[in-house]
């Protein structure tokens, strides 16, 4: 048996090879278990993995390995990029690229490279060729299939399959030093900074119409989170929404909903006033719940106190609990459903805010919050609502009422008048 300085002196070398597992760097994360177990699919790459926690991991995304290939080697041509002038910067940047995931990634070196290099070079040709609409010919004819065009762009939303924003801004910047240094490029010598061909290519998500100038990404998850922020930065205060009435009850209550369907508005901007709640129109669609999910997922670990969608997706769970309540929403036009069925929708909402933690709440919508339980408390609120849901829905209906409250004064006039009568008599 080994004597205890043996003993201790293995236990001490043992700690000090302990490093923290995530750093100051860190901003690609692996999605935390109780959360992916709800839909692992919206966080799991089909077709491209991009980065290093997919790489070995899904057969399925094996056959798209020969195309990123292709294309980035049609890019390290079309820039006239030296391999050696991208090998020696992700040599001195692979320590830090490491620091930037949430998990130790077991590659080597080389293989870590290789990785970074290819799919790097691989984004750059793809985002090229839609920014100038350029036909990549028979080598990239399989990306221009718009089933395949749909899963790539989503895929590279995903929180786990990110490259560090930094790394692909700076191997790009690189490669336009060539490009522009060469001649016979048909004029297109000023080519824009990289965050232009990333907006670009996202800009079916950017919404609010948010310029590129000034935006400061760390991956492309954080920038579909970006596009969603563009309302005022509100206070945040320690405590979350207890209770909201749902969208059925509100109506009920006399609360009418108004769609926000102007230009450049920013989805998280709900306001209530003067009994009518405005909430900008959103459209159900196949993929709003992995994009939902995934910025959840990167606010519960990188933004746990400045969880703007998250505080959003929480007050749309309390307004939609059945399908009744997605009805009367698209009724409204606050909701474009585009999944057909109302209960698949009820369930979406239901489940974007399962097993998340949620430490704080905007002070904008923790006000919406009282405002709204304020309101449907009001007994005259839900008797005017009554009143003008039974008796006042059609002008016709209308007319019925005021005859018949017309009768019913004439008759009383005319019972107090015989009463008069007797009592004169």
């Amino acid at each position: 048996m080994r004597n205890q300085d043996d003993v201790v002196n293995s236990i001490r070398a043992m700690l000090e090879k302990a490093e923290a597992p995530v750093t100051d760097e860190c901003c690609i994360y692996r999605v935390p278990f109780d959360i992916r177990k709800l839909n692992e699919d919206a966080y799991t790459p089909k077709v491209v993995s991009i980065g290093p926690f997919h790489h070995k991991g899904n057969p399925r995304l094996q056959n798209m390995e020969k195309h990123k290939l292709i294309y980035c080697n049609a890019f390290l041509k079309r820039s006239n990029t030296g391999l050696e002038t991208w090998i020696r910067y992700i040599q001195d940047v692979e320590p830090r690229f490491r620091s930037c995931y949430s998990d130790a990634l077991e590659f080597t070196k080389e293989e870590l490279l290789k990785i970074i290099l290819v799919d790097s070079g691989f984004i750059f040709e793809l985002f090229w060729l839609t920014y100038y609409e350029e036909n990549s010919g028979n080598n990239g004819s399989i990306l221009l299939k718009p089933w395949l065009t749909t899963n790539v762009r989503l895929d590279l939303l995903l929180l786990e399959n990110q490259l560090p924003f930094f790394v692909l801004d700076h191997l790009f910047g690189l490669s336009m030093q060539s490009y522009t240094s060469t001649s016979g490029r048909g004029g297109k010598k000023n080519i824009p900074p990289f965050i232009a061909f990333t907006f670009d290519y996202f800009s079916f998500y950017n919404r609010s119409e948010l310029n590129f100038h000034g935006v400061m990404i760390k991956h492309f998850t954080d920038l579909l989170r970006t596009f969603h922020l563009q309302h005022p930065q509100q206070n945040r205060i320690e405590k979350t929404v207890v209770h909201l009435p749902s969208a059925a009850e509100l109506s009920e209550a006399g609360v009418r909903f108004k769609a926000n369907t102007t230009s450049k508005c920013c989805l998280l901007d709900l306001k209530f006033s003067g009994g009518v709640l405005e909430i900008p129109q959103l459209k159900v669609q196949d993929w709003t719940e992995l994009i939902f999910r995934n910025m959840v997922a990167l606010e519960q670990c990188h933004y746990p106190y400045h969880s703007f969608v998250t505080d959003y997706v929480a007050v749309l769970d309390f307004l939609v609990n059945t399908s009744r309540d997605v009805d009367v929403l698209v009724r409204k036009g606050v909701l474009v459903n585009w999944l057909g069925d109302s209960d698949s929708v009820a369930d979406m909402f239901n489940g974007l805010w399962k097993n998340v933690t949620h430490i704080n709440f905007s002070s904008h919508y923790s006000e919406l919050c009282q405002k709204l339980n304020a309101f449907c408390r009001n007994p005259c609120h839900k008797l005017k609502s009554t009143l003008r849901r039974d008796y006042c829905k059609t002008p016709w209906q209308i007319a019925v009422s005021i005859a018949g409250i017309v009768l019913l004064v004439l008759s009383l006039v005319q019972s107090v008048c015989s009463v008069l009568q007797v009592i004169q008599q």
